[in-house]
């Protein structure tokens, strides 16, 4: 007899973002029943210090809160972990060594999504974190595909990334849109075919915005939420 299954979601980063990944769990499964649905137990807890305070040497480490969350969610029998949130995934490691349960890493299911494509985009733009685009790693999986990767310049993170995500943070979400809207359509003008929307409170707030690309671009949370619901239907 297999294992239960029982995903474990760290959340918390922030609180709404971890709400819209669980409708998209939800979304993400076929099921006719209650019974049929993923199972999952959820730590939404978000007074986890602030990931892009931390990274700019400006606030505390998240890191003892995160594995905190983490030994929760496996002492809670967790068999799978998905932590929708791209920057804390620079505490992946440390995260890891810390878990029974294996945690599913964020890139690697938007780069499954993005190679499933007919025709791949020769040219992406990357809308995220200082820290996650610092940490590199959508840049290096996609330049190993010979994908050229255009980035947000450092006046477009101030004037337009930063403030859009905090105001989706405190519930402003047609404001923060309006923001991060300005944003996409800087790197589309710089050459961007598809946009990796690698921070989970721009989804959401383009969603608000009703902006009319959101076909043109990869959202790591869905993909995230896709791969915990094929490791379900295969359990």
């Amino acid at each position: 007899m297999s294992e239960p299954f029982l995903l474990g979601v760290l959340g918390g980063m922030g609180p709404l973002a971890t709400l819209d990944f669980q409708r998209r769990l939800f979304d993400a499964t076929p099921a006719q029943r209650d019974q049929q649905q993923l199972p999952s137990v959820v730590w939404n807890v978000p007074q986890i210090a602030d990931r892009q305070q931390a990274l700019a040497g400006t606030g505390p480490s998240p890191l003892p809160q995160l594995i905190q969350g983490i030994t929760r969610l496996n002492q809670a029998g967790a068999s799978h972990i998905a932590i929708p949130c791209n920057t804390a995934h620079h505490w992946y490691d440390a995260l890891s060594e810390a878990s029974e349960a294996p945690i599913l890493h964020i890139v690697d299911a938007t780069l499954a999504v993005l190679n499933q494509e007919a025709v791949k985009p020769q040219r992406v733009g990357i809308i995220a974190t200082h820290g996650t685009l610092a940490a590199g790693w959508y840049q290096q999986k996609l330049a190993a595909q010979d994908i050229e990767i255009i980035e947000p310049t450092a006046q477009e993170l101030a004037e337009w990334f930063v403030p859009g995500c905090y105001a989706v943070k405190r519930g402003a979400l047609e404001e923060g849109g309006a923001l991060l809207v300005r944003q996409a359509q800087a790197l589309f003008a710089r050459g961007a075919q598809k946009l990796i929307l690698a921070c989970t409170e721009v989804p959401i707030a383009l969603q608000a915005a009703n902006a009319p690309f959101l076909p043109l671009t990869f959202d790591p949370a869905q993909a995230l939420a896709q791969r915990c619901s094929q490791l379900w239907q295969g359990h």
